[in-house]
């Protein structure tokens, strides 16, 4: 039993590292990429399917869990990425500033998922575990994809005002 804990264990950390790189490989792609509302919008929507995890009753923790892990997520983790997360106009078109802070905002939040994997993982099962976590992140991306379609609005608001100003003359 010890044995399929461990390697359960194991495969989770490699999961983990794995999906931080995949994201910090996303961002800087993504970085050479002009931006719309729609890419903004795209991956909230597509992890909250994720919440279809939760018909598994393995997978269910009680509510208060799931808030805090929301509100640790929302209020912790995702501020700092919001704060390394800017948009410039180039050429007409809103692109992604790479931020040299974001690498290091992701690996440190990614070092703190791990270690506080670790921790919960004593308490409950495997299964809560990753559920709490789920929806830790997710509470991380929604508010911080919140803040950057705000931005991306502001932008192309001012950008239309411009346009705008410049027929007018």
């Amino acid at each position: 039993m010890s044995q399929v804990m461990v390697s359960s264990q194991f495969l989770s950390l490699i999961v983990s590292l794995f999906a931080g790189m995949a994201v910090i490989v996303l961002r800087l792609r993504a970085s050479n990429k002009p931006t719309s509302a729609k890419k903004i919008i795209m991956p909230p929507l597509g992890m909250a399917t994720g919440f279809l995890m939760f018909a598994v009753p393995a997978m269910r923790i009680p509510w208060t869990w799931g808030i805090a892990a929301f509100l640790v997520g929302a209020i912790c983790f995702s501020y700092p990425l919001i704060r390394t997360s800017k948009f410039e106009m180039d050429g007409g078109e809103i692109y992604l500033k790479r931020s040299n802070m974001f690498i290091v905002v992701i690996i440190a939040l990614l070092i703190m998922r791990l270690i506080l994997h670790d921790v919960v993982e004593q308490y409950v099962s495997i299964s809560q575990s990753a559920s709490i976590f789920f929806i830790l992140a997710f509470g991380m991306l929604l508010p911080w994809r919140a803040a950057m379609l705000m931005q991306f609005q502001k932008l192309t608001a001012g950008n239309e005002a411009d346009s705008a100003s410049i027929k007018i003359k």
